[in-house]
C-alpha cells in the first residue's frame, strides 16, 4: 500500500476546509500549494478566551488548638488560621459591552475572590452575577475595556462530524489549543452532574480546560468546556461542552432572574425494566414509569396516574426517569407541550404545560400545625443524582413554631416516623394520618439525625 505523500494530505485538507476570506492572510505554501492553517481564525478568538482563578478561604484548626495546656504554654490566640485555597480554569468573554464572562460553576463555586487573566496580560477583579450547579454554568462579570468577545452559534444546526477547536488553560500553562470533531450530542447519563446535553468531541480537554471555549471553523461557540471520561484522569479523547444554547438559556435566565426557573411535571418516576415491564403486563421496551403523581400538578391535572409509562415528551424519546428528568429541566416552562404515554397497554397522549418548580411547595402548616412556619420543596436534579432523597427545608420563619421545634433551612428530611419518603407526596401522605409524634430522619450537613416533633 502505497503512503501519501505530504502534498497529496495538504490537498485533501483543502478540501475539507472552508476557503479563507480574501482579507485573510495567505498561510505558507509548499511545493505550491498553500498549506491549510487555523491561525487566522484562531487570531480572532483567542482574546476572547481568559484564564479565571478563583481563591477560597478555609479555615484550618490544629488539634493542639483544643488542648488549653499547649494554648496556654504556647500562647496561641484561641482562632482557627486561615488557609487559601486556588483553583485554576478558563472562561469566555461573550458580550464585551457589559464585560460578561461564561466559565464553569465548579471553576468559581464557593469563592470569596475571583480574578479573569486576559490574553493580553490584564488581570480583572470580576462579579459573580450568577451560577447554576444544576448545569455547571456560572456568569461573571468584568470591567468592559477593549473587550473582545465571541459570538454565540446556533447548536441546533451542530452536526455529528463538524470540526471543533477547544481553546483553554490546561494545567495552568497557558492557553493552548486542541482541535478535533463533534463525536455525538445529546450525551447524558454522566454521574455527578445535574441537567445534561452535553456535545461529545474528542479534542483534547484536560484539567484547567474547564469554562473553556469549543469553537467551529467559523469561530463561533459551540460549547463551554465542562467535563472528561477518563479511567486515568488525563485526556484519552472522551470530552464533554455544554451546548452554547444552554449556556445563553441559563445565562439569560441568570442575569434576569439571578437563578434559572425550571419546569416540572410533578411525576416521580423509575426506569422500565424487564421484570417491571412483566408486572405491569407490557411488552418489554424503554420508559419512565410513573411511580407517584403531586397533587394539582400539571400530570395530575393531564390526567397521569401511578403505573403509567411516559414515553415521549415533546417529540423526544424517553428511555427512562433519567432522560425524564433531564428533558423537565431543559424544556421551557409556561409553554404547552404534548406528552405520550402508555396504560394499559394503550398509548396515549396528553397535553400540558411545564410549571417552575419552585411552584411546588408545601406550607409546614397546611400539613401539620406543629410545622407552622416552615416551607418544603423538591430536592434539585444535582442533589438527588448524588444520591439524597427525601424533601428540603427551603426555609424556616424565626419564632415559628417548626423553629421551635428544631427545623432549619437546608435540612433534608428523608424519613418520617422511620418510613423513608421520596418527595413532597410521600411526605404529605405520612402526615395526612395527623400523627401525635412525628419522628423525621434527617440530613443537616454530612450528618444524620432523629428529630421529634411535638
Amino acid at each position: 500500500m502505497r503512503t501519501p505523500t505530504f502534498t497529496a494530505l495538504c490537498l485533501s485538507l483543502a478540501l475539507l476546509l472552508p476557503i479563507a476570506p480574501a482579507s485573510a492572510t495567505l498561510p505558507p505554501e509548499v511545493d505550491g500549494q498553500p498549506v491549510p492553517s487555523l491561525a487566522p481564525m484562531l487570531e480572532r478568538v483567542m482574546p476572547a478566551v481568559v484564564n479565571v482563578s478563583s481563591k477560597t478561604r478555609v479555615q484550618v484548626r490544629s488539634p493542639f488548638f483544643d488542648d488549653p495546656f499547649f494554648r496556654r504554654f504556647f500562647d496561641l490566640p484561641d482562632v482557627p488560621q486561615e488557609r487559601v485555597q486556588q483553583s485554576l480554569g478558563s472562561g469566555v468573554i461573550v458580550d464585551a459591552t457589559r464585560g460578561l464572562v461564561l466559565t464553569n460553576n465548579h471553576v468559581i463555586e464557593r469563592a470569596d475572590e475571583v480574578t479573569v487573566t486576559l490574553a493580553d496580560g490584564r488581570t480583572l477583579n470580576a462579579e459573580i452575577v450568577g451560577r447554576d450547579p444544576d448545569t455547571d454554568v456560572a456568569v461573571l462579570k468584568v470591567p468592559a475595556e477593549n473587550l473582545s468577545a465571541l459570538a454565540l452559534a446556533n447548536t441546533d444546526r451542530l452536526r455529528v462530524g463538524d470540526f471543533v477547536v477547544a481553546i483553554g488553560n490546561p494545567f495552568g500553562l497557558g492557553q493552548t489549543v486542541t482541535s478535533g470533531i463533534v463525536s455525538a450530542l445529546g450525551r447524558s447519563g454522566l454521574r455527578g452532574l445535574g441537567y445534561q446535553n452535553f456535545i461529545q468531541t474528542d479534542a483534547s480537554i484536560n484539567p484547567g480546560n474547564s469554562g473553556g471555549a469549543l469553537v467551529n471553523l467559523r469561530g463561533e461557540l459551540i460549547g463551554i468546556n465542562t467535563a472528561i471520561f477518563s479511567p486515568s484522569g488525563g485526556n484519552v479523547g472522551i470530552g464533554f461542552a455544554i451546548p452554547a444554547n444552554m449556556a445563553r438559556n441559563v445565562m439569560n435566565q441568570l442575569l434576569a432572574f439571578g437563578e434559572v426557573k425550571r419546569g416540572s411535571l410533578g411525576v416521580q418516576a423509575q426506569d422500565l425494566d424487564a421484570r417491571l415491564s412483566r408486572a405491569l403486563g407490557l411488552e418489554e421496551g424503554r420508559g419512565a414509569v410513573v411511580t407517584q403523581v403531586v397533587p394539582d400538578s400539571p400530570a395530575d391535572r393531564a390526567g397521569l396516574k401511578p403505573g403509567d409509562v411516559i414515553t415521549k415528551i415533546a417529540d423526544k424519546p424517553i428511555r427512562n426517569a433519567d432522560e425524564l428528568a433531564n428533558s423537565e429541566g431543559l424544556l421551557p416552562i409556561n409553554q404547552r407541550l404534548e406528552l405520550g404515554y402508555i396504560r394499559d397497554g394503550e398509548a396515549r397522549t396528553a397535553t400540558l404545560t411545564l410549571v417552575a418548580t419552585s411552584a411546588q411547595q408545601l406550607q409546614g402548616g397546611k400539613l401539620d400545625e406543629r410545622l407552622e412556619g416552615a416551607r418544603f420543596g423538591e430536592l434539585s436534579q444535582r442533589e438527588k443524582q448524588a444520591g439524597l432523597k427525601g424533601v428540603k427545608v427551603l426555609a424556616v420563619e424565626s419564632g415559628s413554631t417548626a423553629e421551635r421545634n428544631g427545623l432549619a433551612a437546608g435540612d433534608v428530611i428523608f424519613g418520617v416516623n422511620r418510613r423513608e419518603i421520596g418527595g413532597l407526596t410521600e411526605l404529605s401522605a405520612s402526615l395526612s394520618r395527623q400523627p401525635r409524634q412525628i419522628l423525621f430522619s434527617l440530613y443537616r450537613g454530612r450528618r444524620a439525625y432523629y428529630l421529634p416533633i411535638e
